[in-house]
């Protein structure tokens, strides 16, 4: 297993732009070996006294927090279909882009410990 993380600072008035977004790009991830695609709105993201997600990714007034995380079966087959999708031009953005991509996060992660369908312990 192999999981790909991004942090999104999103107006709130884009929620559902975002939404048609990102099951767009889900069809997509999926077409290419995606197993799994998770998108989550700020519910509850307290500021905090150091560091937050608010921080993390500059976000300004009247934005909200997107997590978003992808489960790929491992890192050979992330990065092969990443690859193919660039030569498939299937990323290339047309049209409005409802956040801005300069300021997500994004990174991806080996797990050590899952908990649910499927657990894994390194």
């Amino acid at each position: 297993m192999y999981v790909a993380v991004l942090v999104i600072p999103v107006p709130a008035k884009n929620m559902g732009a975002y939404r048609e977004w990102a099951v767009k790009s889900a069809e997509i991830f999926k077409r290419y070996g995606c197993l799994e695609i998770v998108d989550c709105w700020d519910d509850y993201v307290p500021v905090g006294k150091q560091t937050d997600f608010y921080r993390a990714v500059a976000a300004k007034e009247g934005e909200k927090i997107v997590v978003s995380w992808q489960i790929w079966s491992d890192k050979e087959s992330f990065y092969a279909s990443e690859a193919k999708m660039h030569e498939d031009k299937v990323l290339e953005v047309s049209g409005e882009i409802p956040f801005d991509p300069s300021r997500l996060i994004y990174g991806c992660f080996l797990p050590i410990h899952t908990m649910g369908l499927e657990s894994v312990d390194r």
